[in-house]
């Protein structure tokens, strides 16, 4: 059966212009022609057809293409797997469109300059000895002067082998440089082809002269005759090539193409392909680099190389940092309310940022329930740092980003600063409840700073992986699990008794840990006992959505990162905005749900009047509802802000709205008020003209934090899943954990004579009274 045709709207010597209002990109200008494929189309022969077509070569052509319903983003065809990829994309469709991109710096210039006489490369062949300063382009280009196009470089000494190893460089740069007379826009586009063109012909140089009037090169090999001259023609900012010895004496081959791979020019590669796809990770920028070009690089090269692809692209990290003054107060200038404060130590080197939108700040007060979650996450740029965050909840349970700060590093001065900014900003008439990690200086800093305008409770996720942690090598893993499961129902259980029934469960396991759990603070974890309000929300990455975008953005220079999360938060608000709207329901619709569920539930309870508001209500179990002190004895009410079953059942026996007994935060009204006000767009940093110093922001000079990032891989934060406990090794001689027989020091030391020994009968004593005492240290002081 024939394949599918389809045409191939071909284009090319336009360009592309974005449309303003949805980030569509259109093609304007230049040739367009239709070929046939299918997919048996070979992607080299499709590019010479082209190449044909448009009557210029396939040197420096690139293919793309858009996905379709995205005219965002173009997908580049670099091998026949992505040209049949593109295919099957638009199966259904008759035509493609297809853009045909040239990299002027890869295709032969062939210079049109007039003079009295023509000179050909060998003629023009610059020897050490000749005076390089005297030459004028005038004196060797004629008016019949033209290029050879065969290859201008030879090596007595290569082989296939060699050839073979550079083939992919060669194919795209061995024409960067041409001959005599070529000409660049400036000494550095002159350097980069220079050094396309080594590696594509397998050599190395070294300059012999190198300033901001001439270049001079030589073959690095000792006695090699290869060599070139450039200057700048007279009375232009052009960069001519006055002289070269296009042949080598050497077997220039043989090095190392890695060699002569540096990190701006390796960055200049891939910058084009980290517009494309921003996320390029190091090591598929490695296995593209060895694949296409025939370099090898490791992780911490490709990682380095794509640091300086970033600076090309967004910018010096450096200079970011030196921008931060004229960024905050852009920040307050677009966003009236807003906080954005920076502070540098003694040096003037960074210390610490914070950040708070007044559309942030306004829907927290105006909206959000008085509740806010407190996490770090380190960040993986040049200079590293840490983020510190709060983030609030709106009235659909969906993550409200409030405040945030760049920090220099995690330290308890760091948090009480943190938390001292955002006392200020958010400032409330009612108590916060926060949500935390119970260490890391957090706890003594909401003391200091909210004192008894707070509440603090302990995140249920690393309380429970601090027991984990603690239990390893001493407990089964059957055993740390039901323990680890017993200390989670204990904090959810509403009233004592449960909470009670739970802790017994993990006394009847190991007293040992039943009394860590005593000790542990429940008062700060415990919603048996704990005074302030989380609505159900024990854990404090709630805010994983924030992290994410975090993760996304934090390789960025700090005035880029900032900037990409304002513009995240921006568009959070409005589409919340946007699609809150719509919603006729009194209620947001999760807790509308929440609601519905609990009414239906209502019907098969009977409520019995008692005295004044107060009433018995039966069912599965008896409870008490006083419904105008807010208040049932199953306590569901009391923590989740919603009315339970108990009280829609009492309710509809008054007759009496279930609505009217609802948190305020669930509704609605306060939903459109959280999301009322918007972020405002940042203009662009303009960079001060030099020798024209910006007095207005001379007082605060800020350089980079010290720290910069370690050597190697960086290591990456754990997913923060509530599976912690893993399954520990287990002896099979002496039933001890962590090890297997083989390496078992018990048995493999003791005599073999002791059956007893043999078959780990004794217990010591002393192995229990070390873990009380081991359990004991570990709890919160």
């Amino acid at each position: 059966m024939a394949s599918k045709k389809i045409i191939a709207i071909c284009q090319s010597g336009g360009e592309f212009v974005t449309n303003n209002e949805d980030g569509f990109l259109t093609y304007i200008g230049g040739e367009a022609y239709a070929l046939d494929i299918n997919d048996q189309t070979i992607l080299a022969e499709f590019k010479k057809e082209v190449a044909e077509n448009f009557q210029r070569g396939i040197e420096g052509m690139t293919v793309k293409y858009f996905l379709p319903g995205n005219k965002k983003t173009l997908i580049t065809i670099s091998k026949d797997k992505d040209l049949k990829r593109m295919l099957n994309f638009v199966k259904d469709s008759d035509q493609v469109e297809i853009f045909i991109i040239y990299d002027e710096a890869v295709v032969k210039n062939v210079p049109n300059v007039s003079a009295s006489r023509s000179t050909t490369a060998s003629e023009a062949a610059l020897t050490p000895a000749t005076p390089v300063d005297m030459i004028h382009c005038d004196d060797l280009l004629g008016v019949d002067a033209s290029i050879d196009t065969t290859p201008l470089c030879t090596y007595p000494g290569s082989n296939d082998e060699n050839n073979e190893k550079h083939r992919r460089a060669a194919t795209q740069w061995e024409n960067t440089i041409t001959d005599v007379g070529q000409r660049f826009s400036s000494f550095a586009e002159f350097r980069e082809a220079l050094h396309k063109y080594s590696i594509a012909h397998g050599f190395t140089y070294r300059y012999k002269k190198n300033d901001s009037r001439r270049v001079t090169a030589k073959c690095k090999v000792e006695g090699c005759s290869w060599c070139i001259y450039a200057s700048r023609l007279p009375t232009t900012q052009l960069i001519c090539i006055k002289k070269m010895n296009a042949k080598h004496t050497c077997d220039g081959a043989a090095v190392k193409a890695a060699y002569r791979s540096t990190r701006g020019w390796m960055g200049s590669i891939i910058k084009e392909k980290l517009k494309v796809a921003p996320n390029y990770k190091p090591k598929d920028i490695a296995k593209d680099i060895e694949r296409e070009y025939g370099i090898q690089l490791n992780y911490s090269q490709a990682r380095r190389a794509k640091e300086k692809a970033r600076e090309q692209l967004q910018g010096s990290f450096k200079e970011a940092y030196s921008q931060l003054p004229l960024f905050c107060e852009k920040i307050r200038e677009t966003n009236p309310g807003s906080v954005a404060t920076i502070a540098t130590k003694e040096d003037s080197s960074f210390h610490r940022l914070f950040i708070a939108f007044h559309a942030s700040i306004s829907g927290f007060q105006q909206g959000c329930r008085p509740l806010l979650f407190l996490d770090s996450t380190l960040l993986y740029a040049k200079y590293q740092g840490t983020l510190l965050a709060a983030i609030g909840i709106d009235g659909n349970d969906g993550v409200f980003p409030v405040a945030f700060a760049v920090v220099d590093e995690e330290t308890n001065d760091n948090w009480q600063w943190f938390l001292s900014e955002l006392k200020s900003a958010v400032a409330t008439s009612c108590p916060i409840t926060f949500v935390s990690d119970f260490q890391r200086g957090i706890r003594e800093s909401l003391q200091n700073v909210f004192g008894e305008e707070c509440y603090h409770g302990y995140c249920l996720h690393y309380l429970a992986e601090k027991l984990n942690n603690d239990l390893k090598g001493q407990f089964s893993h059957e055993a740390r699990r039901l323990m680890i499961q017993d200390l989670c129902a204990a904090a959810f259980a509403p009233k004592l008794e449960s909470f009670e029934r739970c802790v017994e469960n993990i006394k009847a396991i190991s007293p040992e840990v039943y009394n860590w759990v005593s000790r542990s603070e429940p008062e700060h974890w415990a919603n048996a006992f704990f005074g302030g309000a989380r609505y159900g929300h024990l854990m404090s990455n709630f805010g994983k959505l924030f992290y994410d975008w975090v993760a996304e953005l934090n390789e960025l220079p700090i005035t880029q990162m900032v900037d990409g999360l304002r513009g995240k938060v921006m568009e959070l608000i409005y589409a919340k905005r946007v699609e809150s709207s719509q919603w006729v329901t009194t209620l947001t619709p999760l807790m509308e749900q929440k609601l519905q569920i609990d009414a239906s539930k209502a019907r098969s309870l009977h409520p019995l009047p008692s005295h004044g508001s107060t009433f018995e209500v039966r069912g599965e179990s008896v409870e008490v509802v006083d419904i105008d002190q807010w208040d049932c004895s199953c306590k569901e009410w009391q923590l989740n802000g919603l009315p339970c079953c108990h009280t829609i059942a009492v309710s509809e026996y008054l007759g009496r709205s279930p609505y009217d007994l609802c948190s305020r935060y669930f509704s609605t009204e306060s939903y459109h008020a959280t999301y009322a006000e918007s972020i405002n767009p940042i203009p662009h940093l303009e960079k001060p003209i030099k020798g024209e110093p910006d007095m207005e922001h001379m007082v605060i000079v800020v350089t980079p934090p010290p720290t910069k990032r370690p050597p190697g891989r960086p290591k990456m934060k754990k997913a923060d899943t509530f599976d912690i406990v893993k399954r520990q090794m287990q002896c099979s001689k002496c039933k001890g954990l962590g090890h297997n027989k083989k390496t078992c020091g018990k048995v493999n030391n003791i005599d073999e004579q002791d059956p007893l020994l043999l078959n780990g009968l004794i217990t010591v004593e002393l192995e229990e009274t070390a873990v009380s005492m081991e359990l004991e240290s570990s709890l919160p002081m």
